[in-house]
């Protein structure tokens, strides 16, 4: 069970890794002037480059999704696995539901041509859809890490000692929690709510004001177009 684990763990980072490096493979090719220009999914997020390339804000926030996931799926391999886990699944399957948003959606309404010119078509490459697959792929990996660890965590305690932490923690928390209420006084009470009052009748006020004045200037301008 816990080769299958470090696995699945494996195969979340590999796989976060590998759909990043996708973003320098050939993304979207533009037709511009006649002539076909292809970009890879950074020079598209990034903009810039030899053509001076506008930022594809869509594709740059995939990019950093990427970019989030592969950190986190690495970050389950140090002492801070536990948070971890539970993002790198989250994070790489909202990557993975963007990119298939991109991948079914006309080019054009992700792909910022500007400045060309001329342009005629544009259309998505190969590593598009790569990108979502591997997205998918890892984040399933990820989910199944995430199951496995929680499964092997009570195999290993019998579930009592997870069970009794956890609801020692729950208690622990609340009991701190409830310290930090401070209950106001009578006056203060009574202070407030007559705030309260004063306010919403200023403002109930101050709104049916604006209603009938406009109601007015409504009934006198239907008056002189009759």
């Amino acid at each position: 069970m816990k080769v299958t684990n470090n696995i699945c763990r494996i195969l979340s980072l590999v796989l976060s890794v590998a759909a990043l490096v996708l973003f320098f493979c050939p993304f979207a090719t533009i037709v511009s002037n006649g002539k076909d220009i292809a970009f890879n999914g950074a020079q598209l997020s990034l903009g810039g480059g030899e053509f001076g390339l506008a930022k594809s804000a869509d594709l740059l926030l995939c990019m950093i999704i990427t970019i989030l996931s592969a950190v986190a799926a690495g970050v389950t391999f140090t002492k801070k696995a536990k948070i971890s886990r539970y993002t790198a699944p989250a994070l790489m399957l909202f990557g993975a539901i963007y990119m298939l948003v991109v991948t079914l959606s006309n080019a054009t309404y992700y792909v910022d041509t500007r400045p060309l010119t001329a342009v005629s078509a544009v259309r998505y490459e190969w590593a598009v859809p790569v990108v979502c697959i591997a997205l998918f792929l890892g984040s399933a990996a990820a989910v199944a890490h995430l199951l496995l660890s929680d499964y092997i965590e009570v195999s290993e305690t019998k579930g009592k000692v997870v069970l009794l932490k956890r609801i020692a923690l729950f208690f622990r928390d609340y009991k701190s929690e409830a310290k930090k209420i401070v209950w106001p006084t009578l006056r203060d009470v009574a202070k407030n709510t007559l705030v309260v009052l004063v306010i919403c009748l200023i403002i109930g006020a101050f709104i049916w004001l604006w209603d009938f004045g406009l109601g007015q200037l409504l009934n006198l301008i239907l008056n002189i177009g009759a």
